[in-house]
This record gives structure tokens, C-alpha cells and sequence, in this order.
């Protein structure tokens, strides 16, 4: 079996129940997550071979995390234990007019202290085929970016294909922070992620013809930036997903998947949104697994929207579906009716 690895942050999450906004809430649903992590355990529901590295403290609250992704039948072998905390997010899940937001108390977190020399590279990569990250671990600082480059060379060195959502936060950098820092890594970048606007808040490379705020996309202005990614980094592949969005609760989901000098586009769904926290990781879960296992590029990207599409009606951040409910959706079973 294929095994592949993921590096980054696991983190607490705390959300009130429901739609209740934070100042409402007298109890909060604890989970745990982190962009990596979610890969992770999208991978693992397909069957995959899928190891977490990470740094979590070595108490009760740093087992809960590791317990949690175990759960779900991620390798957790390669987690390192110290520092003082586990990051948290707050989450208050928008509806209708009025948008989710995120608060993060991650600073300090285990993982954000790390050290270069802590990490084994060269042996985490043994027998590995896939190598995924993203640009949230580099923009938690410290020696991070740092860490991130070794990672990249070690991968490389090994043969392994390497993988980067860009997921630009601008609560953790800036765009000039992140161009500086991410340009350095995306050489080493085989198959290039983001949304309908990381490239441009990193990059400064945006789509012509589109209005996010509107929910207007443009598939020729979105062909233009993976042409233009691939141009200057070299990318074998680009995906980026299309989120059209009509409110808090209601969005069109689609993706493109850019390779060989062909653009392929997913169907567009409707989604009714349950929690769209861990879409674009579920995305990213479905991209590999499809391309791994060798799928075409318009089942490849077909796939992985299907699978970012079912996630939205799922609580929490992970993907908890099976590959034949990935590929019912993907035929165009998309009623909902019960299974009996």
C-alpha cells in the first residue's frame, strides 16, 4: 500500500452548540483538527497507508489529540512529544446573511517551538510515495519555514511527490510575509492546492473575470492562474477549488484540476452546508487518493470535489465518508435518499 505523509499542527477545537454565536454560549463541543491532520484522516476513511508528524505536549490534552486521529485510523507514530500547549480555534458557525468566524489561541503551541533538528527526515520519507503540507506550518513561525524546506529536500531526495495547499490565513501572516517564505518552498512543489483566492493573496496572481463577494468565478481567469503557477514554479499539477457563495448556508462547489496543459472542471453542487470547516482538506484527501490510485484528470478532480461536497453535511472538521460514497456522488447520485 502507498503510504503517504502529512506535517503540521493538530489543534483543539471549541465551537458553541448549533448556531449560537460565542457571546450566546454557556458549553462548548470540543474536537480536534488541524489542516495536515484532516488530510490525514481523509485518507485513512479511503484505506490509505496516512501518517501524521507533528509536536504535541506530553500531557492528557496532547494524548486527547493523538487518541482522536488513532480513532480514526491514522499512523501516529511519528508525532513528537514536548512543549508546553496544543493550540485551540474557536469556531461560531455561520448562517443564512452572517458568516462563520474563526478565533485562534495557537501561540506557543508545541508544534510552533519545534526545532529543525528534532525531525528525522530522511527516515519518515523511507518507502513514502506522497508528501503533503500547507502553508498554515510555515506561517506559525519559528523555524517552521525552516523546517518546512528540510522536508521538501528530504522528500525530494527520496522520490517522493510533494503536495502544498497554499491555505493562505491572514490572521497568521501577511501576503508579503507569505510570498517571501512560500516562494522558497514551491520549487520543490509537485502538485500545487488552493482556493479561488490563495494564489492572489500569496502571489499576487489573480483571476480575471471574477467576483468572490458576488459569487462570480470565471473558468478561463482560474485556467490563467494555473498556467501562470505552473509557468513560474513548474507544478505538474494545479487544483483549485470554486466556491461560489450565496450565503453562510448555501454554496456552489466545483474545482478545476490543471496538468498536462489541460484544464478539467468538475460538475457544480449545490450544498446545503452542515460545517464547512475541513472542505478544502477533504479536497486535498480526495485529490491524492485519486491520483495515487491512478484515476484519470477528470475523474481525479471529480473525485475529490465529490468528497469536499459530502463533507460540508458532516460536523467538525473531518471527512468521515467511504470511497463508494465518494463515488455514488460522483456518478450523480446526489438525492439524498436514504440507503436501505
Amino acid at each position: 500500500m502507498k503510504k503517504v505523509i502529512t506535517f503540521g499542527e493538530i489543534m483543539m477545537r471549541l465551537n458553541p452548540e448549533g448556531y449560537r454565536r460565542f457571546v450566546q454560549a454557556d458549553r462548548f463541543e470540543a474536537s480536534y483538527a488541524g489542516g495536515e491532520a484532516n488530510v490525514a484522516v481523509g485518507l485513512a476513511q479511503f484505506g490509505m497507508d496516512a501518517a501524521f508528524v507533528s509536536k504535541v505536549p506530553a500531557h492528557e490534552i496532547g494524548q486527547c489529540a493523538v487518541n482522536e486521529l488513532r480513532r480514526f485510523g491514522v499512523d501516529t507514530s511519528l508525532i513528537l512529544r514536548g512543549g508546553d500547549r496544543l493550540g485551540l480555534y474557536y469556531v461560531e458557525k455561520g448562517a443564512s446573511q452572517r458568516a462563520s468566524k474563526v478565533i485562534y489561541d495557537r501561540a506557543g503551541s508545541a508544534i510552533a517551538k519545534a526545532a529543525v533538528s528534532e525531525f528525522d527526515w530522511d527516515a519518515i520519507f523511507e518507502n513514502v510515495a506522497w508528501f503533503h503540507w500547507t502553508g498554515i506550518t510555515p506561517a506559525l513561525g519559528g523555524e517552521l519555514p525552516e523546517i518546512c524546506l528540510e522536508a521538501c529536500k528530504a522528500a525530494k531526495a527520496h522520490g517522493v511527490t510533494i503536495s502544498c495547499d497554499l491555505n493562505f490565513r491572514k490572521k497568521l501572516w501577511t501576503s508579503a510575509q507569505a510570498n517571501a517564505v512560500m516562494s522558497k518552498l514551491m520549487p520543490y512543489v509537485d502538485v500545487c492546492i488552493a482556493n479561488e483566492e490563495d494564489a492572489k493573496d500569496v502571489f499576487g496572481i489573480a483571476a480575471s473575470g471574477t467576483d468572490i463577494a458576488a459569487g462570480k468565478l470565471s473558468r478561463e481567469g482560474y485556467r490563467s492562474v494555473a498556467e501562470q503557477l505552473c509557468a513560474h514554479f513548474g507544478f505538474k499539477a494545479v487544483a483549485i477549488t470554486l466556491r461560489g457563495s450565496i450565503s453562510a448556508s448555501d454554496n456552489d462547489w466545483a474545482a478545476m484540476l490543471y496538468t498536462g496543459g489541460e484544464a478539467y472542471f468538475s460538475p457544480t453542487y449545490h450544498i446545503r452546508i452542515v460545517d464547512r470547516v475541513g472542505g478544502g482538506d477533504s479536497f486535498g484527501a480526495g485529490l491524492i487518493y485519486a491520483m495515487l490510485n491512478g484515476k484519470s484528470p477528470q475523474d481525479t478532480v471529480n473525485f475529490a470535489v465529490a468528497a469536499s461536497c459530502l463533507k460540508h453535511s458532516i460536523e467538525h472538521d473531518f471527512d468521515l465518508v467511504s470511497i463508494s460514497e465518494v463515488e455514488a456522488l460522483a456518478a450523480g447520485n446526489a438525492s439524498g435518499r436514504v440507503q436501505r
